[in-house]
């Protein structure tokens, strides 16, 4: 039998509009394709039965878009903004105030699921696995699950996670 443990779900944001000089990054929304691959991507995982118990989400408008669509596909019930999963943020210090915070209190068993940017995510899931810097890598709307041991309060969460799955949309969606 498993040991109880926590589960951290990572979702880049979708495709969003360019770069431009005219325009201020954090404002960049998805593209309509972006819109369409992600809601496609989330509506295949939900399908498969995933569900978090806590949605967060960086308040970039292409991550937040994001987030958005995994609340609307059912994959969590609210939707709450982190500053620390801006780009250049480091959510890794607040993973276990937010990982305690579960339905069934601190030390029970979640499910999280941050919605962020590269090279941010994969730089966290690099860190949680006990990898080097770019050893992982989201592609635009895709997921990867970690699992980390349930560890006592201020126990350190780096090196202590497995990847369980990292998912390509090129892997789950058919080919346009």
């Amino acid at each position: 039998m498993a040991s109880p443990s926590w589960e951290l779900l990572l979702l880049r944001h979708g495709i969003a509009e360019d770069r431009s000089p005219d325009r201020v990054d954090a404002e960049r929304e998805l593209t309509a394709a972006g819109r369409a691959r992600t809601r496609a991507m989330l509506e295949r995982a939900a399908g498969l039965g995933l569900r978090a118990d806590r949605l967060l989400s960086s308040p970039l408008a292409r991550a937040r878009q994001t987030g958005e669509i995994a609340r609307e596909v059912g994959l969590a019930e609210g939707l709450e903004l982190a500053q620390a999963l801006e780009l250049g943020g480091d959510p890794l210090p607040l993973l276990p105030a937010w990982l305690s915070q579960a339905e069934g209190g601190p030390g029970a068993p979640c499910r999280l699921l941050l919605v962020g940017h590269e090279p941010d995510l994969g730089l966290l899931a690099a860190r949680l696995l006990g990898a080097p810097p770019g050893a992982i890598a989201l592609r635009k709307a895709g997921l990867a699950l970690l699992r980390l041991p349930l560890l006592p309060a201020g126990a350190a969460l780096a090196g202590t996670a497995r990847l369980e799955w990292l998912v390509r949309p090129k892997l789950w969606l058919p080919r346009p």
